[in-house]
């Protein structure tokens, strides 16, 4: 069984994801595996260098300020990006789900429902936070200001729309709580995936 674990900037997707890692789940980060493949995969490269301009590989390595820069004011050339990075890291999940042996496993995307994933996967939770809350997070986390925060929150969708969209909700603005709700979902997941053959 595969499981969809989404949220914005700051939400605390990743915190989730370590805990449900921390009970055995196998997780497949989409956006580190996507930074692994855009450096990596020949095919991905030569389509991104071509869309964006070979300046964004300079030294041989991708210079994610540049493509950032292209992308995040502009919502056409994210569009390309997502169009070209998409297909190649769910190619590379698929292949990866198939070779992991526990009863379930999760993939992590901040754009589960944007970039149409939720259909790679039969159950999705989304984690939720404040926008305040999500700013600071974000802000300590990467040292940004909170304006460049709130700029990748506006681009993102927004927290009642994925609530409406997810199978499962984690409200995220006490740390304690999480492992509690990991730990239900956990139990429900386990439960459907051996159930599943019944």
């Amino acid at each position: 069984m595969k499981v969809g674990v989404t949220g914005g900037i700051g939400s605390g997707k990743s915190t989730v994801c370590r805990l449900f890692a921390r009970r055995g789940i196998a997780v497949y980060d989409s956006d580190a595996e996507a930074r692994r493949l855009m450096t990596g995969d020949p095919a991905l490269r030569e389509a991104i260098a071509a869309r964006f301009g070979a300046r964004v590989y300079a030294g041989g390595l991708l210079d994610r300020a540049a493509l950032a820069a292209q992308v995040f004011s502009d919502p056409a050339a994210l569009s390309d990006l997502n169009a070209l990075v998409h297909p190649a890291v769910m190619r590379d999940f698929r292949g990866w789900a198939e070779a992991q042996t526990g009863d379930y496993v999760l993939l992590e995307s901040a754009i589960l429902f944007e970039a149409g994933l939720e259909g790679e996967v039969d159950q999705t939770v989304a984690v939720l936070a404040p926008t305040q809350l999500r700013v600071e997070r974000a802000c300590r986390r990467d040292g940004c200001t909170s304006e460049q925060v709130l700029r990748r929150i506006a681009v993102q969708m927004d927290d009642d729309t994925l609530a409406r969209r997810a199978d499962h909700v984690i409200v995220n603005v006490f740390e304690a709580d999480l492992e509690p709700a990991v730990e239900e979902l956990d139990r429900i997941f386990r439960h459907e995936a051996n159930g599943a053959g019944d």
